[in-house]
């Protein structure tokens, strides 16, 4: 990859560190095949994710189909990143685990009661940070004439 390149491939660690400075991101799920997408706030567990929900079409869609897509991205004005998790979602229901997840400070960021805890698990997870700026000249098309 080149220095001058404006996106750049990031670890990982790299990856896990940028989702440890965001607070919300986007679940994205699948039910009857039609893609849905939730803004979540949520925090980072080791190698997983852990936000909260209340009875409703979240929870539903997750226990229809645990497969789940997850998006954090950020971005000023000349940089910005992303980070995709890929993984199974599930609800937290061992007591221990609940214990612990109330110790990392997840609350809810809109004042509504949401009891159930869900987890999840990366299977995969991908990073890019971009440079910012202005689209470069375009190459003749030369094969119309």
């Amino acid at each position: 990859m080149a220095a001058d390149d404006p996106i750049t491939v990031l670890s990982e660690h790299e990856a896990w560190q940028l989702l440890g400075t965001a607070r919300v991101g986007r679940l994205a799920t699948v039910i009857d095949r039609q893609p849905d997408i939730f803004p979540v706030n949520f925090v980072v567990d080791g190698q997983s994710l852990v936000f909260r929900t209340a009875e409703g079409s979240k929870l539903l869609q997750l226990i229809v189909n645990s497969g789940v897509a997850f998006e954090v991205d950020s971005w000023h004005e000349r940089s910005g990143w992303s980070v995709v998790v890929k993984g199974e979602a599930a609800e937290v229901t061992d007591q221990a685990d609940l214990d612990h997840i109330d110790t990392l400070g997840l609350t809810p960021w809109v004042p509504t009661v949401k009891n159930h805890f869900i987890r999840i698990k990366a299977a995969e997870i991908s990073a890019r940070r971009f440079a910012f700026g202005v689209e470069p000249d375009r190459e003749p098309d030369y094969t119309s004439e």
